[in-house]
């Protein structure tokens, strides 16, 4: 390959000011294209129900030109269940893209790291060990509060523990598993020795489900994802040499370590805030990274196409379950039986490819 090649091969650089990127047109359409589909499901979800609403209809209602009736329907009625689905969707992919980026693995996510798990641990326990410390806890926080403190604590025990001089990928998600295990096994404890009335509330709490959303819930899990994903958005382009390993990071002058911190710990909390709102809906976090991988053609998941993805996975699983089964089923449900056999695939696909390096 001469050097007229190779120059042509490099994607051009923008420069703004002190700002400069490299302009990829495939991943910006990409993304374009995913967030115009997001849209369009996010209406076309709200439009759905016993009352239905056409999509110009709804469309015109969002933007303050709809009817009284239809705004009444959708604002206060339909919104912030559409509207959890679209926030929960996005926090779940970007914290997926984020995990599968640092540990450099397709399996590593906030489902097999144990995050939903710790969440689902104390949420649990606080609904089903009654009186004294636990009903002060949930009185004086909430249960969503205390379930994302449970994710936030089992992230950084994994992360400490995983931690050996740095991350390495293959400990880290053994060390996810092993940890997920045991607060599962905590969880189902819990649920053989509680009351069977609190057991009924705990079990429609982990199933993972957009039912019942309010706006309190929406708008605090909207402005935490908000807040973390700013966050998540100025520590990304130092965290993009990290991919080609920890020394040439360093010799680029990216503080690694601090950099991937800061990032695992944005990725837990933007998981535990969706499990928060939404429960612990299963595999959206495992698959919207690599659909998007594969869509933008990059070797990385991109942080934003994942997220969208994520929106679309969760929002159009949520339709399904309404509107397209014979009885109307919780979104993880849905979702689970759709990340299952992708589970399944990655397994294979990575046996494959270690068979054929070996």
């Amino acid at each position: 390959m001469n050097a007229t090649n190779v120059k042509s091969s490099v994607p051009p650089g923008v420069r703004l000011g002190r700002l400069s990127f490299v302009w990829r047109p495939w991943l910006v359409a990409v993304t374009l294209f995913l967030a115009a589909a997001t849209f369009l499901l996010f209406c076309l979800s709200i439009g759905v129900g016993d009352f239905p609403i056409g999509l110009p209809q709804v469309v015109a209602t969002i933007f303050g030109r709809g009817e009284r009736v239809d705004a009444f329907v959708i604002m206060d009625l339909r919104m912030p269940r559409a509207l959890a689905g679209l926030v929960v969707g996005v926090a779940l992919g970007v914290s997926g893209a984020i995990t599968q980026s640092v540990a450099r693995n397709p399996l590593a996510s906030p489902d097999i790291l144990g995050i939903t798990g710790g969440a689902s641990a104390v949420a649990v326990f606080l609904v089903t060990v009654s009186g004294g410390a636990a009903a002060a806890v949930v009185s004086a926080v909430g249960l969503s509060a205390a379930a994302l403190a449970g994710g936030l604590g089992t992230g950084l025990l994994v992360y400490f523990l995983a931690w050996r001089r740095g991350i390495d990928g293959f400990r880290l998600i053994l060390i996810g598993i092993s940890v997920s295990a045991v607060m599962e096994a905590i969880t189902a404890w819990l649920l053989v020795t509680a009351d069977i009335r609190d057991v009924a509330r705990a079990q429609a709490w982990l199933v993972g489900s957009l039912d019942g959303r309010s706006w309190h819930e929406v708008q605090v899990a909207l402005w935490c994802s908000l807040a973390l994903v700013a966050v998540v958005a100025c520590a990304a382009f130092p965290f993009k040499p990290m991919r080609f390993g920890d020394e040439v990071a360093a010799g680029l002058g990216v503080r690694y370590t601090r950099v991937r911190a800061v990032l695992l710990l944005c990725a837990v909390l933007l998981a535990g805030v969706a499990v928060s709102a939404a429960g612990p809906v299963p595999f959206v976090a495992l698959v919207a990274p690599q659909v998007a991988m594969r869509l933008a053609r990059r070797p990385t998941p991109p942080l934003v196409a994942s997220g969208l993805v994520g929106a679309l996975l969760l929002i159009g699983a949520d339709l399904v379950a309404r509107a397209a089964l014979p009885i109307t089923l919780p979104v993880g449900v849905v979702t689970a039986a759709i990340g299952g056999p992708f589970l399944v695939y990655l397994l294979v696909r990575a046996n494959l490819r270690g068979r054929r390096q070996g």
